[in-house]
């Protein structure tokens, strides 16, 4: 079975139901998305996060790693006995079972074909949704074969940026920077609430591709203020947003509802507008799903939030 075949196979899964219409979350010429991280709660696998795309009409996402890498046929990244995560104290041999599952998942991410990406990306371009950006972290520890990996990824998929947690190390964005340079891809720096507004310049000034993946939930409670001028001052480095709703003050509380919190989510999608920014702003479901309603009744609300504030 070719490449082409493949996609086709798979997005023959879906409800037909989901395919009758393309996907458009481009309003007044800003491309709304979603992180796929959105979904967490729910089946995962890169089908099921396109049937969600798709009867949601998002067509544009930030994918997650491990469901790209999942279809691609990635053996566990840690052991099933670890399954739920946590951070307990490990034994000897749960250290050494945790050692052996990283060493397996790198040999196969050196050895997998790009074709499988390439199957996936193909799948959702035509289903109407664009892979935009992968999720995939780069640390210290990785050997330069799988930082090309993670890159021929990204390229595989289709995306314009790798995104990945703002590193402190200033030799690991130097590297990273490096790499995406020559590959012509960003690295997107994502925010929790430990930056400031000159968090990133070291990151920017080793390279022209490394940038700013903005969540302005966390950034609005990191700096205490609206960050609609630090967009306006970084705009040439942004290469994506998150968007969530945050009270002021990193000890402002969870995530809300959108409307709820201090974040200017409708200033910054008009100032997207206006300026005619073309990084995508990925809607990022992190307030807590309360009764009577569902994941995806909530991210109908964002959505509509967004197609609202652009009309």
């Amino acid at each position: 079975m070719n490449r082409r075949d493949f996609a086709r196979a798979a997005l023959a899964a879906l409800p037909a139901s989901t395919l009758l219409a393309k996907p458009n979350s481009k309003f007044s010429g800003v491309q709304i998305g979603a992180i796929t991280y959105c979904f967490r709660s729910l089946p995962s696998t890169a089908n099921d996060l396109l049937k969600y795309c798709t009867e949601l009409g998002i067509s544009s996402v930030e994918l997650m790693g491990d469901a790209a890498e999942n279809f691609a046929g990635a053996p566990p990244s840690r052991p099933a006995a670890f399954a739920g995560g946590g951070r307990r104290q490990l034994t000897p041999e749960q250290q050494e079972a945790m050692k052996k599952a990283a060493e397996e998942r790198k040999k196969w991410r050196l050895s997998v074909s790009m074709d499988k990406y390439k199957a996936l990306r193909s799948m959702y371009h035509d289903a109407g949704v664009a892979i935009e950006i992968v999720k995939l972290g780069l640390t210290t520890s990785m050997s330069d074969e799988e930082y090309e990996y993670v890159f021929n990824v990204a390229k595989a998929l289709g995306s314009h940026s790798v995104t990945m947690e703002l590193p402190t190390d200033a030799a690991l964005t130097k590297r990273i920077g490096a790499f995406a340079e020559k590959h012509k891809i960003y690295a997107g720096y994502h925010n929790h609430t430990q930056v400031n507004e000159t968090s990133w310049e070291t990151a920017l000034s080793q390279s022209k591709y490394n940038s700013i993946n903005l969540d302005v939930g966390h950034f609005t409670a990191a700096i205490n203020k609206s960050p609609v001028p630090f967009i306006k001052a970084n705009a040439a480095r942004i290469s994506s947003f998150h968007l969530k709703d945050r009270k002021y003050g990193s000890d402002g509380g969870d995530n809300l509802p959108w409307g709820q919190g201090n974040t200017p989510i409708r200033e910054v999608l008009q100032l997207m507008k206006k300026e005619k920014y073309k990084w995508p702003a990925n809607i990022e479901l992190e307030y807590a799903i309360g009764e009577g309603t569902t994941v995806m009744a909530e991210m109908r609300k964002c959505l509509d939030f967004c197609k609202q504030a652009l009309a």
